[in-house]
C-alpha cells in the first residue's frame, strides 16, 4: 500500500496513449499493415517527407486538425482532469497524443498549481516557423503559401508535430518527473514507441514507485508494472481515479 499520508509529499506521473482518445473516435496511431490513415510514416510522419512533399504533408495534417471538431473528450480525459483538480500532490500528464481532448476535458476546472500537462509529440493545433523555431496557435489549415507570422514568408510554417527522428518536446522535465514519482500509470499505450516504452523502465530502475497499466490489452512492457488492469479506458481510468482520490491505491 502507498503511503498517502503526507499527500502534498507525493507525486503521480501519467503517460497517455492513442487508447484514452480511440473512444472519441480519434484512431490510434498505426494500423497492423503499417500504414497511419491509409498514408506511410515515412510519407507524412519524417522530415524527409516534409521535404520531398510539403503539400501532402500539410494535407494529412489539416484533415487531422480538422477531425478534432467532430470529438468531443470521453470519461477518461474527464477522470483525469478530475484528478488535476483534485489531487493535493505533484501531478504530470505526459501525452503522446497530438489531439487538445485533454485541455478540453479541464476547460472551466480550477486545477491545481502543481499540475502539468505536456505533449511530447507536439500540438495539431500549433504551427511552428522553420526559421525562428517560434511556435504559434493554429485553427486552420495550412499549406505551401500560408503566410508565417513571424517572417511573413510562404513555405516557412511546419506543423508543430514531433516526426520520426526528432527529439521529443520537455524531455528534461519529464525525466525529473519521472525520477521523482511515488505513482506511474500508463493509460492507452501500446509500449511500441521510444522514448515512452521506456518510461516505466525508467521508473522501476529507481525502484520507489507504484507502476500501473491501464490498457485495453497488454502492451509490449506490461511485466514491468506491478498493477495491471485491462478494459475500456472510459470504465477503468475513472475508477482507478477514484481510488487515487479516495487514497485506496495498492
Amino acid at each position: 500500500m502507498l503511503d498517502f499520508s503526507k499527500i502534498s509529499d507525493q507525486t503521480i506521473v501519467i503517460l497517455t496513449g492513442a487508447g484514452i482518445s480511440a473512444e472519441s473516435g480519434i484512431p490510434t496511431f498505426r494500423a497492423s499493415d503499417g500504414l497511419w490513415c491509409n498514408h506511410r510514416i515515412e510519407d507524412v510522419a519524417t522530415p524527409q517527407g516534409f521535404k520531398r512533399n510539403p503539400a501532402l504533408v500539410h494535407e494529412f495534417y489539416n484533415g487531422r486538425r480538422a477531425q478534432l471538431k467532430d470529438v468531443q473528450p470521453n470519461a477518461a480525459h474527464h477522470a483525469l482532469a478530475d484528478l488535476a483538480a483534485g489531487w493535493e500532490g505533484r501531478l504530470f500528464v505526459i501525452t503522446q497524443n497530438v489531439d487538445d481532448l485533454h485541455e478540453r476535458a479541464e476547460h472551466g476546472r480550477q486545477l491545481k498549481p502543481y499540475y502539468k500537462l505536456m505533449h511530447m509529440h507536439g500540438e495539431l493545433k500549433k504551427a511552428r516557423c522553420l526559421a525562428s523555431e517560434q511556435i504559434f496557435a493554429w485553427e486552420d489549415d495550412m499549406n505551401t503559401q500560408t503566410l508565417c507570422p513571424c517572417c511573413n514568408k510562404a513555405g516557412n510554417l511546419r506543423p508543430h508535430i514531433v516526426w520520426f527522428e526528432e527529439m521529443p518536446l520537455d524531455m528534461g522535465i519529464i525525466d525529473y518527473a519521472l525520477s521523482t514519482c511515488d505513482l506511474f500509470i500508463a493509460i492507452g499505450t501500446s509500449g511500441n514507441v521510444y522514448p515512452a516504452s521506456n518510461f516505466v523502465h525508467q521508473v522501476r530502475s529507481i525502484g520507489k514507485a507504484h507502476t500501473v497499466e491501464l490498457n485495453m490489452e497488454p502492451s509490449r512492457v506490461d511485466s514491468m508494472f506491478h498493477e495491471r488492469i485491462y478494459g475500456q479506458a472510459t470504465s477503468i481510468v475513472p475508477n482507478y481515479v477514484k481510488r487515487i482520490l479516495g487514497g485506496d491505491v495498492i
